[in-house]
């Protein structure tokens, strides 16, 4: 049992008790200092599991209970990019709170709970991590306690959260039922050699998939998902749109790998969760006039993208790296637009962004790239990982799935068109940039960052495709 190779997820627990202690004994002039405390935890575990990704190869760790591999690796390195980011964007934000020092530990503690999700072979490990990315972001949807919309997220985000969880607990009870054990990679060999019944199974299927749907942002479990988007902190709402989808897409996938397929195919409810997922989010965002809540359902109809890789996996060679890949490219892109709004002080409503491009170029083209990207258009990231996805789905031979997206992607095009037009040709709605205030350097270099992330992954596709290309999925 090598404790280093659960070194990321140890270094942000040490980082985040450190950030909270000095948050409770710093006067309060000087909790501004919380922030460079996290950003170096962050940057501490995001090389600790850089090098485990280079210097180590695919195992099962900690008494078989940690996935060690490419999957583990990439969500990580996903996760941590987007906690720094969401991180620099609080910063100003949280300025005047005078509880601006717990903030950014409750991040690296439910960034914490992701990575544990998205690394779990053991199922008491990944309702450990469920349960912490799910306290902490109730805390981090509700943060503004005077606010009645942030108050409303955090209720709804709870109410839903506290069902689901019970569900997918019930579900875990029912596989160690079936197999009497924890580890996943006995739960697969128990289950192949001697498959349970098929009702039992469909249980486990309807109960693993519904809890983890919670965090996926995927129907049934998707109402809190605009919400939070919309009432949220703002740099709440970027953090909780992306990071808790990574860590559950993974644990779906590791979970639903384990099953057999004889007599309950688990790709039927993956497929049928996919298309259904994209399908609402994308007619619900059609009508929207927030931006944040028209982001939110943007985040819906990404899960279901996602979930396509899920449903393809171990039928095609494509599935693994286009998943690792896709949640990257979606993760950065969706951040960076959300740090625009942060930016902007938080303004929401479409109209607010009307000749935008005129009063702040820079900002306007950082929605421009993150909200294209969300679409698909290349040389982005978002349109290598779509891509990816649609293959993946052909080549297992789920075409009308790979149409189906097609059609969505066709048209979330005209939601951000709602927003991407008026920036830049209503020109009588232009400003002067002092009449469009914004947060500070921080906020604006995390969105400028992400615009330029999401840029540099597109162009950087093919090796890191490469290098995600013979990455397994343990167990």
């Amino acid at each position: 049992m090598n404790v280093g190779h659960i070194g990321p997820e140890l270094t942000l627990v040490v980082g985040a008790v450190v950030v909270l202690l000095a948050a409770a004994f710093l006067p309060r002039p000087a909790q501004w200092a919380a922030t460079p405390l996290a950003l170096g935890t962050v940057a501490t575990a995001a090389a600790w599991s850089l090098w485990l990704g280079v210097t180590v190869p695919p195992q099962l760790t900690m008494m078989r209970a940690w996935a060690l591999d490419g999957v583990t690796t990439g969500a990580e390195l996903t996760i941590l990019t987007i906690t720094a980011l969401t991180l620099a964007m609080a910063h100003e934000w949280i300025a005047t709170d005078p509880r601006r020092g717990e903030y950014p530990a409750i991040m690296l503690f439910s960034a914490t709970g992701a990575m544990l999700l998205a690394g779990a072979a053991d199922t008491m490990e990944l309702i450990v991590g469920m349960l912490l990315v799910s306290v902490t972001g109730y805390t981090l949807a509700a943060y503004h306690r005077q606010s009645p919309a942030a108050v409303e997220a955090g209720m709804k985000y709870f109410l839903i959260g506290a069902l689901t969880n019970a569900v997918l607990l019930v579900g875990v009870i029912v596989l160690f039922g079936l197999t009497g054990t924890t580890t996943m990679a006995d739960i697969a060999a128990i289950l192949a050699a001697a498959p349970a019944q098929p009702v039992a199974i469909i249980a486990v299927i309807a109960a693993v998939g519904v809890g983890l749907a919670f965090e996926i942002g995927a129907v049934p479990a998707h109402a809190w998902v605009p919400d939070v988007a919309q009432g949220a902190p703002a740099p709440s709402s970027a953090f909780l749109t992306v990071v808790p989808k990574i860590g559950a897409t993974i644990a779906l996938a590791r979970v639903l790998a384990l099953l057999p397929l004889d007599g309950a195919d688990w790709r039927v409810f993956a497929a049928l969760l996919a298309a259904a997922t994209m399908t609402l989010g994308n007619l619900a965002a059609l009508w929207q006039d927030d931006l944040r809540r028209l982001l939110g359902w943007s985040s819906v109809s990404q899960a279901g993208y996602a979930l396509m890789a899920v449903v393809v996996l171990g039928r095609s060679d494509v599935a693994v790296p286009a998943l690792v890949y896709f949640l990257a490219g979606y993760a950065i892109a969706n951040t960076a637009a959300f740090g625009v709004v942060v930016e902007l002080r938080g303004r929401t409503r479409i109209d607010d962004y009307r000749g935008l491009a005129a009063a702040r170029p820079v900002l306007a083209a950082t929605l421009v790239v993150s909200l294209l990207s969300l679409v698909g258009i290349p040389p982005l990231a978002g349109f290598v990982g779509k891509l990816a996805l649609f293959t993946a789905a052909i080549e297992a031979g789920y075409g009308w799935l790979a149409a189906l997206a097609v059609a969505n992607t066709v048209a979330s095009l005209f939601y951000y068109l709602r927003v991407l037009g008026p920036m830049y040709f209503d020109a009588g709605a232009a400003a002067e940039p002092a009449v469009v205030p914004v947060l500070g350097r921080w906020a604006g270099l995390a969105a400028v960052v992400g615009g330029v992330a999401t840029l540099g992954i597109g162009l950087a596709a093919e090796p890191l495709l490469a290098a995600l290309a013979n990455t397994p999925l343990l167990p």
